[in-house]
């Protein structure tokens, strides 16, 4: 079957006692620093295991580098990993990857689950992960290239052009290697009981086990049920229309509506404005959908439909006042078709608020598409998508997202685009991103008044890193002011596959214009970084006419880089104050400028402000050019107290 692991090593002895990790760390180095949850994370690698640690391991395309920490276990048939509880908990979450079919498509298998009073089945499916080839990527594993005319860096060759044609290894880039699946236990479980996961049939990989105790289900006695109005919650029958009428029932009657512990099946997209919708806690009501091809294409460009929960778009005034709460929703989506708009919230949404819901296998968890304003996306789970987690489009302006828990997402996982209108006035606080596959954990592409805060993000794979913000995919300029601020970023710092250099855990990208805002960093803390801490890049054909200029970096903690603290490749300038950086592998400042090496010193100048300890810095002002971008890599040590 395709895909197995490539790295491993002799499986550890048994902790002495529960290792409970944030992002696969001592939760005391990113204290005050991304979502609070009601579970709690343990790595498998830290586990009792009679399998085989895969790991560390940060190469794209293999089951370490997408793991949490980039380490996990592999357990053939028959072998186990044990996790003692560090406190009761009802309920678990695993995340896993099991091979894909020979032809693509995914398999199933069993995984025992097994407790002090017995053992259950989990069936484990690889439907939803094993991406393959070029963007957009395709299931198929022995595809031939997606796109022959493009660049590959494989060959470093347009393989359409190249004469003896490249021999291309298939499967070509494997990626999306894993899911995760919920159980609720039943019973509740004791701090120090066992919960002990055996593989069954096939390979499997175990990255990581979330455990909690889940509240009752939740019950509302005002609300108009769905269940009077014909909503089925075996899941058997489609619920839609009764959903329909329940919320038309509840308009007119001035009343929320609910939504009872219960699978709901529901294969479209229900229209949401001036409405409550309440579940028993997402838990337990669960909105599950199939992918349903269209007849004909909708307006909108879809070729599909599926679950989820659509405001009205902002060409027909937008929807307002509309609060989704405490319910799951389940999708069927198995490929990136970029047209389809088969996500888990969409439209337009003003005045509304998304509220503790768990987003699952859709295209993008919640995608909004302006103008619009002033909606509040807090304490929700998004994981698994084929694309980003969140993104504001075009003139969202006055919201916030905050307390949300973002993992394996196929693109950014959360986003500001402001392309044709500008955003401006938005937010991303306290919030945990984890193993984005594809680009950055927090990506701005223009607007104005932003600010990035609080925020957690840890192992972001490739073409991109932790935190970003670009002039790219036709955004509007950065006007206002652009803030970053006591952020934490782990094992970030990815090598870019196209350009073969490192990145910085915080990128700074001048693509089709410059970047000259008012840009403030502060208070980051950038840990175990792949390559650099910080980045300023031009593209190149673009180098001698757009620059990124007085970026401000103050109060910042850099433990750790592979490579350089600071890497400018780009004309323009910065100033750093109290920038203290430890366990650098190359020079503190690797500095090309626009590459046109004059005797003046490089196109990038840099400003000491005083404070910056750990000598990354005296030495290379205020332009002194010290061009390598592929120094040799020195891993770091493990990030540890300041």
């Amino acid at each position: 079957m395709t895909g197995t692991a490539q790295v491993a090593v002799a499986a550890p002895a048994a902790p002495a006692g529960p290792a409970v990790t944030r992002a696969a760390l001592d939760p005391a180095l990113v204290a005050g620093r991304g979502a609070t949850v009601a579970f709690l994370e343990q790595e498998a690698e830290h586990a009792t295991t009679t399998g085989t640690v895969i790991g560390p391991d940060r190469t794209a395309y293999t089951l370490p580098a997408e793991a949490s920490g980039r380490s996990a276990v592999t357990l053939d048939p028959g072998e186990y990993v044990e996790f003692t509880l560090p406190r009761a908990a009802n309920a678990i979450t695993v995340r896993y990857s099991i091979p894909d079919a020979p032809g693509g498509g995914g398999i199933t298998a069993p995984l025992s689950v097994t407790t002090r009073h017995g053992t259950r089945t989990m069936t484990l499916t690889s439907q939803y992960s094993w991406l393959y080839n070029q963007y957009p990527f395709t299931n198929d594993p022995q595809a031939d290239l997606l796109h022959p005319d493009w660049w590959i860096t494989e060959c470093q060759c347009v393989p359409a052009a190249t004469e003896p044609a490249p021999v291309i290894t298939k499967p070509f880039r494997p990626t999306h290697f894993y899911d995760e699946q919920r159980l609720h236990l039943g019973r509740t479980y004791r701090a120090g009981d066992t919960i002990r996961l055996t593989a069954r049939g096939v390979p499997t990989t175990i990255d990581l086990l979330d455990s909690e105790l889940a509240g009752l289900p939740k019950v509302d006695l005002t609300a108009v049920n769905v269940l009077l109005f014909g909503a089925d919650p075996t899941g058997r029958r489609d619920s839609a229309p009764a959903i329909d009428r329940a919320i038309a029932y509840a308009k007119k009657t001035k009343r929320d509506v609910y939504l009872p512990p219960g699978v709901f099946q529901v294969n479209r997209h229900i229209l949401v404005d001036d409405v409550t919708i309440t579940g028993a806690g997402n838990w337990y009501t669960v909105i599950k959908g199939r992918e349903v091809a269209l007849d004909e294409p909708a307006p909108d460009g879809s070729v599909h439909t599926g679950v989820g929960f659509d405001g009205r778009s902002a060409a027909e005034g937008g929807s307002r006042n509309v609060h989704l709460a405490d319910f799951a929703i389940q999708g069927d989506v198995r490929e990136r078709i970029d047209t389809d708009q088969v996500n888990g919230i969409g439209g337009a949404m003003s005045d509304s608020t998304i509220r503790g819901l768990h987003i699952q296998h859709t295209k993008v968890g919640l995608w909004f598409d302006g103008p619009m304003s002033n909606v509040r996306v807090t304490d929700n789970i998004i994981v698994d998508q084929i694309a980003d987690g969140l993104n504001f489009h075009t003139g969202v302006t006055g919201s916030l997202v905050r307390n949300n828990f973002v993992r394996n997402t196929g693109d950014d996982a959360l986003a500001m685009w402001s392309e044709k209108t500008a955003n401006s006035g938005n937010t991303f606080d306290r919030n945990t991103i984890q193993t984005p596959t594809l680009a950055n954990g927090i990506a701005i592409y223009g607007g104005a008044d932003t600010t990035v805060s609080n925020n957690l993000i840890a192992d972001p794979i490739r073409e991109g890193s932790a935190l970003h913000a670009g002039t790219r995919f036709g955004a509007e300029p950065f006007t206002g002011h652009l803030r970053f601020t006591g952020n934490t970023t782990v094992r970030a710092g990815t090598y870019e596959l196209n350009w073969r250099i490192g990145l910085g855990a915080i990128w700074f990208f001048a693509l089709e214009r410059s970047i000259d805002a008012d840009v403030e960093v502060t208070g980051d803390h950038y840990l175990d970084n792949t390559y650099n801490a910080i980045m300023m890049v031009a593209d190149w054909p673009v180098k001698d006419l757009y620059s990124i200029n007085g970026i401000t970096f103050k109060n910042i903690k850099v433990d750790g880089t592979g490579t350089s603290v600071v890497s400018a490749r780009a004309g323009g300038s910065a100033s750093f104050e109290n920038v203290d950086a430890r366990n650098v592998g190359a020079v503190g400042v690797n500095n090309c400028g626009r590459f046109g090496f004059p005797p003046g010193g490089s196109e990038f100048s840099l400003t000491d402000l005083g404070g910056n300890d750990g000598g990354w810095l005296g030495p290379y002002l205020p332009n002194v050019i010290t061009c390598d971008d592929r120094p040799p890599v020195v891993p770091p040590p493990a990030p540890s107290p300041w």
